[in-house]
């Protein structure tokens, strides 16, 4: 019973000290905003700064949300999975009854930065999904003669989706003052994945020697339509081994059965009458 104790007193001395770290010392982050209003700035807790909980924030989308709410959702977590360890951990034999009841706390803490981790996934699907249209209309907007920026906004007005407020994001950040170097720079830190770098190098690399934009974005919008139809072509490749297989564990033994039963239930009238 003391081997149960001693790590459950000790993840509450870690819980004490996790809320304390909510009022401490705050560090200084951007701050999520609608609209046409400025860059602000908010306050966080270091945990959270060192835990990286603002940029899964801003990947999963959830930019509105509060940091400190998250926090106590992963300390709440974290609780809930040592009390569910603590009703468990007397059945288990030696010193599997600690491990496991530290294991169920570390499960608990770190489940919601996994929920956040899939739905910036899903996220980032759905804006790679969207980023070949959305370059060639933002090339139709700066072969018209508007600015770079501008042409995210226009964009981001008349589109929907996570892209269209990413690349609006930009287009404000812009608006307000901020360098495009620096906001391509926040929008690469933003959304992970290589074809937002390399599009982010490739408007940098426009503006610094002058290229045509439109043209360059017609260039990487058709580039990402044929790696997106080679990853298509890709996974319908790897589909078909998987098929057969199914065929040959599933379908091939449940004909088989039926042929065998059938044989079964008709064995007179194949062998005969036994004398």
């Amino acid at each position: 019973m003391a081997g149960v104790l001693v790590p459950a007193i000790l993840s509450m001395l870690l819980s004490l000290a996790a809320a304390r770290e909510l009022f401490n010392r705050p560090g200084i982050v951007p701050r999520a905003r609608d609209g046409n209003s400025p860059v602000t700035y908010e306050q966080v807790p270091p945990v959270a700064l060192s835990l990286g909980l603002p940029g899964r924030l801003a990947r999963a989308g959830r930019q509105q949300g509060s940091i400190r709410v998250l926090l106590l959702s992963k300390a709440l977590a974290a609780a809930t999975g040592v009390m569910f360890a603590l009703t468990l951990a007397p059945f288990f034999p030696g010193r599997f009854g600690p491990l496991f009841l530290a294991g169920a706390g570390c499960a608990g803490f770190f489940l919601p930065d996994l929920m956040l981790e899939r739905a910036a996934d899903h996220r980032h699907r759905q804006m790679i999904a969207a980023l070949p249209d959305a370059l060639d209309l933002v090339s139709v907007s700066i072969a018209t003669g508007r600015s770079f920026g501008a042409s995210l906004l226009e964009y981001s007005s008349a589109g929907r989706g996570p892209l269209a407020f990413e690349l609006g994001r930009v287009g404000r950040d812009i608006a307000w003052g901020v360098a495009q170097e620096t906001a391509l720079a926040d929008l690469g830190q933003r959304v992970r994945g290589g074809q937002i770098a390399r599009l982010c190098s490739s408007l940098e690399r426009s503006r610094r020697l002058g290229s045509p934009l439109a043209e360059d974005l017609r260039r990487q919008a058709a580039r990402l339509r044929q790696d997106q139809r080679r990853l298509i072509e890709e996974q319908a490749a790897r589909a078909a081994p998987k098929i057969q297989l199914v065929i040959a564990l599933v379908l091939v033994p449940s004909v088989l059965l039926l042929i065998v039963a059938a044989l079964v239930a008709n064995s007179d009238l194949l062998i005969g009458p036994v004398i």
